[in-house]
């Protein structure tokens, strides 16, 4: 029997030890941190339910194959890829891990040599931003071309100008946070043939894969080609699209065995696996949570188009292009004459707490990130704090 899902309910967060709520006071509607104010998916709670009913948490087995949990996930990730891009991978390619957080961290850890460099494009996820320098590594960028429609595109002679010979791993974000790009298959196979030439490993974050709007489809990087599988970790969980993260799991897909071999030899003493209910989860959800997906994009997608109208036809001076991916808007108020930081003024001035551009890096300087990700009278709260605060700007 199909479930019907009601995206339009309000649930109380504040008492849920969630970050998202508690980080500001009662009064302030938190839009940042990414994470969904809908209730997960039925199957997932009643897997939850069931384990937790069991009443015994010891330590799971992880990353093998032996148990029927584990068994049986891999299969479902396996044949995820198959039917969603055509991918052929085997269960021995998965790594488990606590979140795709750690897996570029440990990437970095694992890919580079000290003093060698890490290469992002900037305005990126703050974690990736940082990963090179919290692990010692040389941190090597360039920055996303801003079009004139507010879009993002790749300047390509910067790309190669931008790396040299101690240029190690490119951590790609695609979707990517907070811009919402999807790239193309031409621009992921321009990324893989330079990495490819420079001996340049990728380390892919896919995270929002399974958050694309009409009219785009995700293509994993190492699903292109199997030189390019080899040359790549890719990063996937279930936690963005399922409103799962605070269960921490996730995965990399590792084809090559020697780049799994050295991501495990590297975990020894500092991961101890992923959580028992985390797994369970995910295995819920991939293998029976299409259901509440199919009916999560449509409402996603209305609210994405109400925001991109309401910005465009009540907040002069503050654009947006519309995200092809993601429930999170990258708002430019360069033009608003909003005096000094745009995350604090609508904090102070509107009560909302957003990402500040600046945290992301170069190019993020005079925007905010939006998480559309919540019921829509929540949204239009937001947006309404927003204009009434502009109109409040003096002169």
């Amino acid at each position: 029997m199909t479930v019907k899902y009601n995206f339009d309910e309000l649930i109380d967060r504040q008492k849920s030890d969630s970050v998202k709520w508690r980080s500001y006071g009662s009064d302030v509607l938190p839009m940042w941190i990414a994470d969904m104010d809908f209730r997960s998916p039925e199957p997932v709670i009643q897997a939850l339910r069931a384990r937790v009913d069991h009443g015994v948490f010891g330590y799971p087995e992880w990353n093998t194959t032996n148990t029927d949990l584990m068994r049986e996930l891999g299969e479902v990730i396996v044949e995820r890829m198959a039917s969603l891009y055509g991918w052929t991978i085997h269960p021995d390619d998965l790594l488990y891990l606590p979140s795709v957080m750690t897996g570029f961290n440990l990437a970095c850890h694992t890919l580079t040599p000290p003093h060698n460099g890490v290469f992002i494009q900037t305005p990126i996820y703050y974690p990736i931003l940082h990963a090179a320098r919290d692990t010692g590594r040389l941190y090597q960028e360039m920055e996303l071309t801003l079009n004139q429609d507010g879009a993002y595109s790749v300047d390509w002679d910067l790309f190669e100008c931008s790396l040299d010979e101690r240029s190690r791993l490119f951590i790609l974000c695609n979707p990517h946070n907070p811009v919402g790009k999807v790239f193309t298959q031409d621009e992921l196979l321009e990324v893989a043939r330079i990495c490819l030439r420079r001996g340049i490993t990728i380390c892919s974050d896919e995270i929002h894969c399974d958050l694309l709007f009409d009219g785009h489809r995700h293509t994993p990087i190492a699903s292109l080609d199997p030189e390019i599988a080899q040359n790549t970790i890719t990063l996937m969980a279930p936690s963005k699209t399922f409103n799962l993260p605070g269960l921490k799991c996730s995965f990399a897909i590792i084809p090559n065995p020697e780049l799994r071999k050295q991501m495990i030899a590297a975990q020894q003493g500092l991961i101890f696996g992923v959580n028992i209910l985390g797994l369970h989860a995910a295995l819920a959800a991939y293998r029976d949570g299409a259901d509440w997906l199919s009916q999560l994009m449509p409402y996603l997608q209305a609210n994405r188009d109400y925001l991109v109208d309401f910005v465009r036809q009540e907040l002069p001076g503050i654009s947006l292009a519309s995200p092809a991916a993601t429930y999170l808007a990258w708002l430019n108020c360069r033009q608003a004459n909003i005096p000094g930081n745009p995350g604090q003024f609508f904090l102070e001035k509107a009560g909302i707490g957003f990402n500040d551009g600046e945290l992301y890096g170069k190019g993020g300087e005079g925007y905010v990130r939006l998480n559309f990700g919540c019921p829509r009278s929540v949204l239009a709260e937001s947006l309404n704090r927003m204009k009434n605060a502009l109109e409040n700007l003096p002169g």
